[in-house]
């Protein structure tokens, strides 16, 4: 089946479907803003991440810098946030307004994401449709889908969905229009909102271009497809600016790791795994941290739902089923069986070895095409070929409910199911939607006002399955997150403003995570995923897990000397709680500040201090991990060629003389090293510096991650920055009065910076060139003879003239 082309124009329901999405989306997040008072909070990543990540990145761009000193114990601000929302054109519309406005809008751009999403579907379905309106309601089931509404929780994946439609329009633009330049910017959009997401929109393009091939919904010709290379390689070009730099830290990143081999390739490590994959065509999805159905497999957090609100997998199905040999119908089978093949599911996120489905927005877009040409098409008896199918699905899932388990004391009782009454809700929902589906299809038989019905019908779902979606996630973490606000957003700039002067990092316990994004002040507790890969590199040799988030614990009393930690911050209820872990320790009441309560470390060391003694890597992983610490107190780990060079300023410690590892001896050490701390240290959005008066020549030890991407001068003399300890950083300076200073420039950045800027240039010459041919006037030449021959029916394969009345909703 071609696309449709009328001889009159079409009328363009963009704006419609835009406004019909934005509306529908605030009608879900209306009665959360209500009972928020306006701050709408949802649960896990959403307030931990994206509400204190928002509004601290808008205060960053607006100061200038390259180094943060908020995120976690110091990272290059580029490559923390790249991934999350820098190339974003969503946050950058959000600069506008002021910093402390961000929290007020997540829900208004949330609004404009599923608008925009909308949109971009529609734009890219109304290609096919002989009905506009029908068009209209695909986009309007994007923008609602179970992937958007789950990946709400992810607040800018929501990004890469809206983006995405707009890639296939404007590729399909370029080859049925021979519209130029238009794809190259728009593949410039994708990469550059998110690296990520663009790796997997590659591998998609490839496919849909093969299957558009394969089954001549194309012709190609060399010269178009040469035209082709060109602008996704140029788009490619403009958008790399922030690809690159991230490329080079991912690859130093532990958690960046590659497939295994063997059956991990080709199979699942657990059967559930492929049950999970397929129900989620059929139910609504459940909130991403409470799955229900399948809980032995890789499902929390994954994005796993490809969920149609109202109907679900039923129009598809029923048109995959009745029509062979189209392009979309291909394209839909080879992503389920990539879904289903762990090899080429990871393809869709450069082979990473953890279980993802954050690619299913992509089939999705097409699965609302395909349902929208089983509308259009009389001969596809979606009753019958898709919703009986579905329901039968749907209820077939009541065995997992009424199954009888056996307990391990013998006790028997009936459900494999987490939470019941979650699933009764979204089966409930599931059945509601198909048979309010049918009903629509039978009382209107598409006839002109079937679109109208389905569309209200569609919309009024949706609000009312996302609105339970986002409540089962929001109200179970109700009363944990209840105090975000006042501790977070009001108390933490409180914090900063009561606590001393100058340079020291803080810790927390028990409360909100990433606070240091509200403080601005470096905290030991930090939830990210992309901080310098030096950070996932050290703290792991001291027995501290380091995957999504620095968590050390409280009682690991000499990781705080070390990393110039002076106050713990805690909710004033959680006091007893923590001195009964860190009993004996250092830590003493220094006094309140609003909600939190601040205990003082009595072996405090500034940030910049020098050794006596140095050991090796050898004789650190002959230590136990839980006293790493406590020896990094007391001397450096240099490597050979260290030791070589810096050896003779320092005494290598024997065995012998790390055997006392207590409280009192890290005490001492503390003690040795606040003596020769620097005089000062001043940190700014570029880097550091310190001043320090050296006895003789040093290494001096600064707690901060190490990167390429430092740079070094002692006295204004360029000296070398030293990676020492596991990922931290040492400076050589002589004996004396020295001031040392520290920028960062991130790697990769002016090179990356470079090519898009040429390559923008080279775009925006190419579109002048255009604009100015096309404004060129034509020759004139004699008027063509006027035949009454038929056109030829190849040429005009896509003219299809419209029944009156079926463009109007």
């Amino acid at each position: 089946m071609q696309p449709v082309r009328q001889l009159t124009p079409r009328p363009n329901l963009y704006w419609m479907t835009f406004g019909f999405c934005a509306l529908g989306a605030a009608c879900i997040f209306l009665p959360f803003l209500v009972v928020d008072k306006g701050f709408f909070l949802y649960c896990g990543d959403f307030n931990s991440q994206y509400i204190s990540f928002t509004q601290y990145a808008n205060a960053f761009v607006k100061e200038g810098g390259s180094w943060s000193w908020a995120t976690d114990m110091g990272s290059g601000f580029v490559n923390s946030y790249s991934y999350y929302l820098l190339g974003s054109p969503f946050f950058w519309l959000s600069c506008i307004l002021p910093a402390s406005w961000q929290p007020y809008l997540m829900v208004p751009m949330l609004c404009l994401k599923y608008a925009v999403a909308g949109g971009g579907a529609y734009l890219w379905v109304r290609r096919y449709a002989r009905r506009q309106n029908l068009a209209v309601i695909a986009g309007c089931l994007y923008a609602f889908s179970g992937f958007t509404i789950y990946n709400t929780f992810f607040f800018t994946f929501v990004d890469g969905i809206a983006l995405f439609p707009y890639l296939l329009w404007a590729l399909d633009e370029a080859v049925y229009e021979d519209r130029r330049g238009l794809f190259a910017f728009v593949v410039a959009v994708n990469f550059l909102n998110n690296y990520f997401f663009f790796a997997g929109q590659i591998v998609f393009l490839v496919l849909y271009f093969v299957c558009k091939c394969t089954t001549r919904s194309w012709h190609i010709t060399p010269r178009l497809f040469g035209r082709l290379a060109f602008e996704s390689l140029l788009g490619s070009a403009m958008g790399c600016v922030l690809a690159w730099p991230a490329l080079l830290s991912l690859s130093q990143n532990p958690r960046t790791v590659n497939f295994s081999s063997g059956y991990g390739f080709l199979l699942y490590g657990k059967v559930q795994q492929y049950f999970a994959i397929f129900y989620n065509l059929f139910f609504p999805p459940d909130p991403p941290y409470l799955p229900n159905m399948f809980t032995d497999c890789t499902i929390k957090h994954t994005s796993m739902t490809a969920y149609l609100p109202l109907i679900g997998f039923s129009a598809a199905l029923a048109w995959l089923r009745t029509r062979q040999g189209h392009a979309f119908r291909r394209l839909l089978f080879i992503c389920g069986l990539c879904a289903m093949v762990p090899v080429l599911n990871s393809a869709f996120y450069a082979l990473n070895s953890s279980y993802y489905a954050r690619w299913w927005y992509m089939p999705v877009l097409i699965l609302c095409g395909a349902s929208m040409l089983a509308l259009e098409d009389e001969e596809v008896d979606i009753p019958r070929k898709g919703i009986l199918p579905s329901l039968i699905i749907l209820l077939s899932t009541v065995a997992l409910a009424v199954v009888p388990v056996e307990g391990d004391e013998g006790e028997w009782t009936f459900g494999v199911l987490q939470q019941p009454s979650q699933y009764w809700l979204m089966l409930g929902l599931g059945v509601a939607g198909l048979l309010i589906f049918w009903m629509v299809l039978v009382w209107y038989e598409r006839g002109p006002r079937m679109p109208r019905a389905l569309l209200a019908a569609v919309l009024a779902f949706s609000c009312l399955y996302s609105v339970f979606h986002f409540a089962i996630g929001k109200f179970p973490q109700w009363e944990r997150d209840g105090g975000y606000r006042q501790e977070c957003y009001v108390e933490g700039p409180q914090l900063a403003e009561a606590l001393p002067e100058g340079f020291y990092r803080t810790d927390t316990y028990e409360t909100f995570d990433n606070l240091s994004m509200w403080t601005g002040i470096s905290n030991l507790q930090f939830f990210s995923t992309t901080v310098e890969p030096s950070i996932m590199e050290f703290y792991p040799q001291l027995g501290v897990k380091r995957d999504v988030s620095s968590k050390p614990e409280a009682e690991n009393y000499a990781l705080r000397g070390l990393l110039s930690v002076r106050f713990t911050l805690m909710p004033l209820d959680e006091q007893a709680n923590f001195l009964d872990e860190v009993e004996e320790q250092g830590w003493t009441f220094w006094g309140e500040i609003g909600s939190y309560a601040v205990y003082e470390n009595e072996n405090w060391v500034p940030m910049g201090f020098t050794y006596d003694s140095y050991i090796t890597q050898e004789q650190l992983d002959a230590i136990p991990e839980d006293k790493r610490s406590n020896v990094l107190m007391r001397a450096l780990v240099l490597d050979e060629e260290q030791i070589e060079q810096y050896g003779s300023w320092l005494t290598q410690l024997e065995s012998t003389d790390l055997v006392d590892r207590d409280y009192d001896a890290y005490a001492e050490d503390a003690a040795a090293r606040r003596a020769s701390a620097a005089d000062s240290f001043v940190a700014d959005n570029y880097g550091f510096t310190a001043t320090i008066t050296l006895d003789s020549d040093n290494l001096v030890f600064f707690s901060v991650p190490y990167t390429e991407g430092w740079t070094a001068t002692v006295n204004g003399e360029t000296v070398p920055v030293e990676k020492v300890s596991g990922g931290m950083i040492a400076v050589p300076a002589g004996a004396g009065k020295n001031t040392i200073r520290l920028d960062y420039h991130t790697p990769g950045l002016a090179q990356s910076a470079a090519v898009a800027g040429t390559a923008v240039l080279i775009w925006l010459g190419w579109m002048a060139w255009l604009v100015y041919r096309r404004r060129k006037p034509a020759p004139v030449s004699a008027p063509a003879p006027v035949s009454n021959e038929p056109a030829d029916s190849e040429n005009e394969s896509f003219s299809v003239e419209l029944p009156k009345g079926n463009t109007d909703l």
